[in-house]
């Protein structure tokens, strides 16, 4: 990692390597996994999530489809715990509980979660990309407590602030790349990156 990529260890400088959405309103305003590729950038977003988290509250880790994949699966192996996926309705080959859910676009949609996925009490950490309007990690809690299982808290690069995050921010520890109350915070609640207007895929090049 060249030094230009690399700033202070406690400036979360990775998050500048953050794409901009470059092909319109119907998907995602920006595009975290260019910080994935990197892998010193990807590495330390997993420390500044995983330092934040008591490993001692969770039983298990959830990711929500689809990219909260990447980052559950990552910090579930970070911590020592199983991963569990949440998917999208009708993938699973096996029984299922099912939640609808309203997701960022307005659409309505389902999710699936295998059944049974543990034990009653089981304490599950929820992982997604990115929270917006809330509506998809909305139906995750409901599939965990549908099976009994108590959310243990949340994590995401950045929870957007609105009515539904701000509860789940009252209800779970949630822990974000992005801290509440900084200006990255305001930013993202904007919906546009400062750093969308100096950014270069280039720096996200592996070394």
């Amino acid at each position: 990692m060249s030094d230009n990529n690399k700033g202070p260890r406690d400036n979360r400088w990775y998050l500048s390597l953050m794409a901009p959405n470059t092909k319109g309103e119907k998907f995602a305003w920006l595009d975290p996994t260019s910080i994935y590729i990197n892998g010193a950038a990807f590495n330390d977003l997993l420390d500044d999530l995983c330092n934040d988290l008591d490993a001692n509250s969770i039983d298990v880790v959830a990711g929500l489809d689809a990219m909260g994949f990447v980052l559950g699966a990552s910090i579930a192996t970070r911590l020592g715990k199983g991963f569990l996926p949440i998917r999208k309705a009708g993938k699973l080959c096996v029984d299922t509980d099912n939640s609808s859910f309203t997701n960022y676009s307005g659409r309505t949609q389902d999710m699936e979660m295998r059944l049974p996925a543990f034990a009653a009490g089981t304490r599950v950490l929820l992982v997604d990309q990115w929270v917006e309007t809330g509506g998809t990690m909305h139906g995750a809690v409901q599939l965990v407590e549908q099976q009994q299982g108590v959310v243990a808290g949340m994590v995401a690069i950045v929870m957007e602030e609105n009515e539904q995050t701000n509860r789940y921010r009252e209800l779970y520890p949630c822990v974000t790349a992005i801290l509440p109350g900084t200006e990255l915070q305001r930013q993202c609640n904007s919906q546009y990156l400062e750093s969308f207007e100096t950014y270069d895929p280039a720096r996200v090049f592996p070394v």
